[in-house]
């Protein structure tokens, strides 16, 4: 039983203490963040690629 309690005041604090952050702070947007950088990934790996031989499929 005390581990229950333990466990959710931790999880109680540290929702408190995000939303508290999140209002005062300006926090970026890790979802645009997360997609700017799979955008950057993808143009370097399109850049950087090595050239296909002859007869082989593309993977997608």
């Amino acid at each position: 039983m005390a581990g229950i309690i333990r466990s959710s005041l931790s999880f109680i604090v540290g929702t408190v203490f995000g939303v508290y952050v999140a209002q005062n702070y300006n926090v970026p947007n890790m979802r645009k963040l997360a997609d700017t950088g799979m955008a950057m990934f993808n143009h370097l790996e399109q850049t950087y690629r090595k050239p296909k031989k002859r007869g082989e499929e593309d993977d997608h």
